[in-house]
């Protein structure tokens, strides 16, 4: 037999290798193998079995690394989709698919020495007092690590050897998971009781559930004995459901208890969550429906920001099918979950679920395409659902579920839009805060309810600028200016992460006037503004400047949670999936800077935005106020998100779409050539325009715009130049320009790259 092996190196080919005698039993499709591969041996995963190659003098595997095979066949198929899909080479997106965690040659489990009671044996040993006052410790815990067991006793490993040499103990090594959530208390919760309209959500998905599994258990084919084998080729037909749900409708219950069916059918489920942050909350919802009962089960969290020994833990619960449900980010999408029954793609609209590096995927169509693939339901879930998901609802392919109404018949909170244009001629400056809002924030203040302001920008201003030579602090190496940070006193680029120290006079050699101006704001600059104007109030800001630490995040809510804090001032990290019953008021700040980008989904963007802070607000039996602050006060995203009217955003931003030939009407491929020298690159991009109008001609609905100078055209000291493909069949557009690229000769200093389906174009 012949194993066909991808390399973790990436040469875009397979390579057959024998199975010698000793590893026929071991060598499956989707096992890790180390193999030789030129003087050395390199780690790779097997693709296919074949019984006849057409190469000669093959050499064998050396040996097999991990056991069973880590890449399920139903992931391996999905890999190879997204390869020929995204164009990329099988070996990326299987890197992608299977965490580097888990990749390592060596065992990624810890072992800890963990002492154990033994049973007795004849009469008991004599003590001393000290040795007495242990024994009787692990009496108690009857298994417990060393490190663990010292701690409690303030003992030493000497006396606990003194208790094993007496027979009354052994100390052993044992693997020790580590769990990044083992210190929390998890207090049980029982489902909660359903309005209408999720009972009515509710019962579809259980139904279709119901189809997908005995579809699949009726196109499972058989094996000896009647049993049935899993099938990698099995493809029924995809149950899509878009949850479209207002911001507390309770959404969550009802992926809690579509999770608890899966569940009682044997079946795991995969919930993704676009931001890291938003993990912590989510875990803890789920571990407490699912830490006791008769469908417990392990929850287990896949995110980067775990330890690399966390994750390889984490991943191997899911495999070994202790843990049947995961909660994650992006990645989790690709979890060993077998047999999988639901995936829950939460605040689907979200960007965070496009990868931006090869293989550049989207979690939400890769999960549709895996519960196609394997017979699960998908659960697209949101209060402003993405154009595409809601187009492709309008047209029959999603089946649509609504939640119009907020949970307890809570209210929406009511939406004020405030003129900045106004309220900044009654200002010296730039206004921060509005009469209106300030007022509001002190009467919440007076009332003891809390606060969230809202600023998608960090740091204390966004430029410094010289007000006698107009000179502007930029980036060397980027298309931007650098932002103030005051704390710090430094200006840092946002793109590159370039840092200087902030100048006392203008730089520019010719000028070096004193009075040099810091423009704009960031969050830093709206906290001790705040200071200023409530000193009495608890300010809490919250932003990556702030969160160095993963338990940051969790500690700073925690406080908000337990009335420790009463304004949280932040950025989008805390827009979305937050329940504070006690916030009756959300100020955004600034309600332009996601609008006047250039990018055709920038409405779409401001609207969901908009609404998901303003969701943060009257959670409680207190009706929640919202106050949005723009100096372009009647843009329809502002206006339509003033009355929580998706349907109506949706009408006017699909019409625009369709005249202009932009998704979801359309699909988009996204080319960037990048390089140090500005002039050779944009020589390049009308080259490679050239060369596809070339390739593809005669390609139907074809669309081809630029090249053109990218938005952010340097970004970390290269030139981008960018060339738009617009089509309706992006598979076959696709596969064109994957061979394109393997036979486009470029420049050693130029670089090109295919981004299907982008969601960011600058």
């Amino acid at each position: 037999m012949i194993a066909r092996v991808t390399l973790e190196i990436a040469l875009r080919k397979e390579f057959d290798y024998l199975i010698p005698p000793d590893l026929a039993g071991e060598v499956t499709v989707g096992s890790r193998v180390k193999v030789p591969f030129g003087p050395r041996q390199v780690l790779g995963c097997v693709t296919a079995l074949v019984a006849e190659s057409p190469h000669t003098n093959l050499r064998p595997l050396a040996r097999v690394v991990g056991r069973p095979s880590l890449v399920t066949p139903r992931v391996l198929e999905l890999a190879r989709w997204m390869a020929d899909y995204y164009c990329c080479p099988l070996e990326t997106a299987l890197r992608s698919v299977l965490p580097e965690a888990v990749r390592r040659e060596e065992a990624g489990w810890r072992e800890r020495l963990f002492v154990r009671v033994l049973p007795p044996a004849g009469e008991p040993p004599k003590l001393t007092k000290r040795q007495a006052e242990v024994w009787n410790v692990i009496e108690e815990w009857r298994e417990v690590s060393l490190q663990e067991l010292q701690r409690l006793t303030g003992t030493t490993a000497e006396t606990i050897r003194r208790l094993e040499d007496k027979g009354l103990v052994s100390v052993a090594p044992q693997i020790s998971e580590r769990d990044p959530y083992a210190h929390e208390r998890i207090l049980p919760t029982q489902p909660l009781t359903l309005n209408a309209d999720q009972s009515a959500a509710l019962a579809k998905i259980m139904a279709a559930m119901d189809g997908a599994a005995k579809r699949s258990e009726d196109e499972t084919p058989r094996m000896e004995g009647g049993k049935r084998g899993p099938s990698s080729s099995f493809h029924p037909p995809a149950s899509v459901f878009l949850l479209h749900g207002v911001t507390g409708s309770g959404k969550t219950e009802v992926y809690l208890q579509a999770i608890a069916h899966a569940l009682a059918h044997g079946r795991g489920a995969i919930v993704l969550v676009p931001e890291i942050s938003l993990t912590p909350q989510t875990v803890e919802r789920f571990k407490a429906r699912f830490c006791s009962g008769p469908l417990q089960t392990l929850v287990a969290v896949l995110h980067s920001h775990l330890s690399v020994g966390e994750r390889h833990d984490e991943w191997h619960k899911i495999r070994q099918g202790r843990a049947r449900i995961v909660i994650g980010a992006r990645s989790a999408i690709f979890a060993p979950v077998e047999p999988l029954g639901l995936i829950v793609v939460d605040e689907e609209h979200e960007h965070s679920y496009k990868q931006e590096e090869a293989p550049r995927y989207h979690a939400r169509d890769v999960a549709v395409l895996r519960g196609q693939r394997e017979g699960a339901v998908v659960v697209l879930g949101s209060a402003t659902p993405s154009l595409e998901s809601y187009y492709n609802a309008r047209r029959g392919k999603y089946a649509l579920l609504e939640l119009p109404v907020r949970v307890d018949d809570q209210k929406m909170p009511v939406v004020r839009v405030v003129d900045l244009r106004q309220a900044n001629r009654k200002e010296k400056g730039p206004a921060i805060f509005s009469p209106q809002l300030h007022s509001a924030i002190l009467s919440r203040l007076e009332r003891g309810e809390q606060v969230i302001l809202f600023l998608n920008r960090r740091g204390y201003s966004t430029s410094l600028q010289c007000p006698q030579c107009g000179y502007v602090a930029g980036c060397p190496h980027c298309s931007v200016t650098l932002t103030y940070h005051r704390p710090r006193q430094t200006l840092l680029c946002h793109i590159c992460g370039y840092e200087a120290a902030a100048p006392a006079a203008c730089p520019n050699p010719k000028c070096r006037h004193p009075g040099i101006r810091y423009a704009g704001l960031g969050t830093q600059r709206v906290e001790e503004t705040l200071a200023r104007l409530f000193p009495h109030a608890r300010v809490q800001r919250m932003d990556s400047d702030i969160l160095q630490r993963k338990e940051d995040y969790r500690r700073i809510l925690g406080d908000f949670r337990t009335g420790k804090i009463d304004i949280l001032i932040g950025t989008q990290m805390i827009a979305k999936g937050l329940h504070f019953p006690n916030v009756t008021l959300v100020g955004i700040i600034h309600a332009d800077l996601s609008l006047h980008v250039p990018d055709f989904r920038a409405g779409e963007r401001t609207f969901q935005l908009l609404t998901q802070v303003a969701g943060r607000a009257g959670r409680g039996d207190v009706e929640g106020e919202v106050f949005v602050q723009s100096f372009t006060p009647f843009h329809p995203a502002i206006q339509y998100a003033r009355r929580h009217d998706f349907a109506g955003f949706y009408e006017q931003e699909i019409e625009f779409r369709e005249q202009l030939k932009y998704p979801p009407v359309t699909r988009i491929a996204l080319l960037t050539l990048r390089g140090r020298n500005e002039d050779k690159v944009k020589f390049a991009a009308d080259h490679l325009r050239r060369e596809l109008e070339k390739t593809l001609a005669g390609g139907g609905d074809l669309i081809l715009a630029g090249p053109g100078p990218a938005p952010l055209l340097r970004a970390e000291t290269f030139y981008r130049y960018q060339l738009m493909l617009r089509t309706r069949q992006m598979r076959p557009l696709s596969r064109a320009l994957a061979k394109f690229e393997e036979t486009l000769a470029l420049p050693d200093d130029l670089t090109l790259t295919i981004d299907i389906d982008p969601v960011d174009l600058a």
